[in-house]
């Protein structure tokens, strides 16, 4: 799993750069994927949108090859614990990952309102939407693999497979779509929704299924991804840093 998803990355890291390129050197190019006579001819629009259209599709597949952080809202991959588990704990443990959650939702939109309001304005145009937008699509894999600032500074929870948000990453990545009318644009984006409602919905039926305390399937020793083999030595660095920053300012205060 490790190697599939970092190939991803590496593929994604692609995809952006060539967009970056079209972006610099044919700037009209990026604006028309948001333009009229989608699918008229197959052509570079519509293989991307094939594209990131199918990995929206195989978080909504009951069976589709992902990692346990995306497929631990489905009840195939529940394990209830041998031992018997505090209920209290699982909805307080709800309950503080709700008010985290809703944290990460504040400061997204109120991120991505500066964007959108510099569209609105017409401060930006349709080719830097559409740059952005695949500027999100390199970091959801970026804060899987490498580092995720809301996973550091606002969940900290321990790694993908516990992550509360987990699948909110497509809404993310097409944020921007939101704010031009397009086929392409808002097909992406309220699929993207239909992936935050699916799983928003089964955490509030199947909370258990989200907390390592009553899903076996969420704790290290059954681990099978692996995907913090980069993110937790850095993690782990960054606290380590962190530490000793705030233990010599404590001594010089």
């Amino acid at each position: 799993m490790f190697a599939v998803y970092f190939t991803r990355l590496i593929f994604r890291a692609l995809i952006f750069l060539m967009i970056l390129y079209l972006y610099i050197f044919h700037k009209d190019v990026v604006a028309g994927f948001v333009g009229p006579g989608f699918l008229t001819e197959f052509g570079l629009r519509e293989g991307l949108w094939i594209l990131l259209m199918a990995g929206m599709i195989l978080h909504l597949l009951p069976k589709s090859f992902i990692t346990m952080s995306g497929r631990k809202s489905r009840p195939q991959t529940y394990v209830e614990p041998e031992e018997p588990y505090d209920r209290a704990e699982l909805y307080r443990f709800v309950q503080v990952m709700n008010i985290k959650s809703w944290q990460v939702m504040l400061v997204w939109l109120c991120f991505n309102s500066v964007f959108a309001s510099m569209y609105l304005f017409k401060i930006i145009g349709d080719a830097e939407m559409v740059l952005l937008t695949f500027f999100y699509f390199l970091s959801d894999l970026i804060c899987m693999m490498v580092f995720c600032p809301f996973q550091s500074f606002i969940m900290k929870n321990r790694c993908c497979v516990n992550c509360r948000i987990f699948d909110w990453g497509h809404f993310m990545m097409y944020t921007p779509m939101l704010f031009i009318k397009s086929f392409f644009s808002w097909s992406l984006f309220f699929t993207a929704c239909i992936v935050l409602i699916r799983w928003e919905w089964s955490y509030a039926a199947h909370p258990e299924r989200f907390w390592h305390g009553s899903n076996s399937t969420l704790r290290c020793a059954n681990c099978t991804d692996r995907l913090c083999r980069i993110k937790q030595p850095l993690q782990e660095k960054y606290q380590h840093v962190h530490e000793n920053i705030r233990v010599y300012f404590g001594h010089r205060l």
